[in-house]
């Protein structure tokens, strides 16, 4: 029996949700995001797009591209707030449901057919239910699998449906850009096509070896896609699949151990997170992003998984000495921990039983700490030295 999973996707969420909320902003350009001097666009109305702003743009490009944007800043609460009641309509029709974030999910409808209808009838329901309740649209796309799903999604967009049966897969797929598959950024983008591939069609043509010395792990994958082939279930519940966080800052870093200390309270940030979620994290990922917004990303595997701000942020400062940071100004730092895993699990080896209860008390401590005082009114005493020799002009904060 042919799966139907059904992509669901907000459209241009938070600025929807701006423009619901406030009237008079329907119709004319939002942005919504940071300070117009240093901030990123988080997202934007489709008006703002036809000027050619687009998320995780800086804002002052974004206000030089559309002065007369009217910018609001990010109001996460009411964001969830507006997710969970879409989440709700999603889960009456099938407990399938697996959230990509705040604004997107994978749906299984496959049996379905009885209760609720075909799975186009389904989507149609549900669009219909998110726009009377809740003011918003979203849009949808059905096909036999989770790639085909979001790609018929987006085909859709905006306020669309759009569904991919069994016997329009190839017709579909074959006239696409490569760099619209799932995971196809825009560095393997342009290698693809300075190779002459451009197309699915011309994907097709290139070989599993050749795609595996090219792009290594990622090769059989994408020759996978190029064919339309997902088997991915749909998860329902929503595991994460990685946790992290993300600072831009208001000047300019140069000092390495300015930046060290910022990547301290990022840190701090994720590892409170992963215990929140009764998670550690095997892969740490290193984002920097330069004044001139190019941006590198650095990863270190560990062999088992961890939560420890102090082992995560150790791990991050080894991965910034492989980058440009210090010689070109920083913007933007941030740490991703994905591989995760059930918390407390493949330490046993290396602590034992009376270490482990220390670093249990310790991170319950430093949570309780947390909490009380803030996320940036607690620092380890092996960076007190470079707090106070650093304030002003250089963009970090002090404790």
């Amino acid at each position: 029996m042919s799966r139907a999973i059904i992509h669901l996707d907000m459209d241009a969420f938070f600025a929807a949700v701006e423009q619901f909320d406030f009237p008079e902003l329907r119709g004319k350009p939002v942005i919504v995001g940071g300070s117009p001097e240093r901030g990123v666009v988080c997202a934007c109305s489709y008006e703002a797009r036809h000027f050619g702003v687009r998320s995780a743009m800086g804002m002052s490009r974004a206000m030089r591209l559309c002065p007369q944007a009217r910018v609001r800043p990010v109001r996460m609460d009411r964001y969830r707030e507006v997710s969970r009641a879409v989440f709700a309509i999603f889960r009456r029709y099938t407990d399938r449901v697996e959230p990509l974030s705040i604004d997107e999910a994978f749906l299984d409808v496959t049996g379905c057919e009885r209760l609720f209808g075909g799975p186009e009838e389904i989507a149609a329901r549900i669009r219909l239910e998110v726009r009377q309740q809740t003011g918003l649209v979203v849009s949808a796309g059905i096909a036999p699998n989770k790639l085909l799903a979001k790609l018929a999604s987006e085909q859709g967009k905006p306020d669309g449906l759009y569904a991919i049966r069994e016997e329009e897969i190839e017709p579909f797929l074959l006239s696409l850009p490569v760099g619209r598959l799932w995971g196809v950024g825009p560095v393997a983008s342009r290698r693809l096509e300075n190779g002459g591939i451009k197309t699915v069609a011309d994907l097709r043509s290139l070989s599993p070896e050749y795609l595996q010395r090219q792009f290594g792990s990622f090769g059989p994958t994408l020759f996978e896609m190029a064919r339309g082939h997902d088997d991915r279930e749909v998860m329902a519940g929503g595991a994460a699949q990685s946790v992290g966080h993300e600072e831009t800052f208001d000047c300019d870093l140069w000092q390495p151990e300015v930046m060290e200390r910022e990547l301290l309270g990022i840190a701090e940030r994720v590892a409170r997170r992963l215990r929140r979620l009764g998670f550690n994290g095997r892969c740490i990922t290193l984002r920097v992003k330069y004044s001139d917004h190019i941006s590198v990303t650095r990863s270190h595997t560990l062999a088992r998984g961890e939560e420890s701000s102090g082992e995560i942020h150790r791990i991050a400062v080894e991965l910034l000495h492989r980058t440009e940071a210090g010689r070109r100004a920083v913007r933007l730092l941030g740490i991703t921990l994905s591989q995760l895993g059930p918390r407390g699990s493949g330490q046993g080896d290396l602590f034992g039983e009376d270490d482990r209860r220390r670093w249990e008390t310790l991170n319950r401590t430093l949570d309780g700490l947390l909490e009380r005082f803030g996320e940036r009114g607690v620092c380890r005493g092996s960076l007190l030295a470079t707090l106070g020799s650093k304030e002003g002009g250089d963009g970090g904060q002090g404790a």
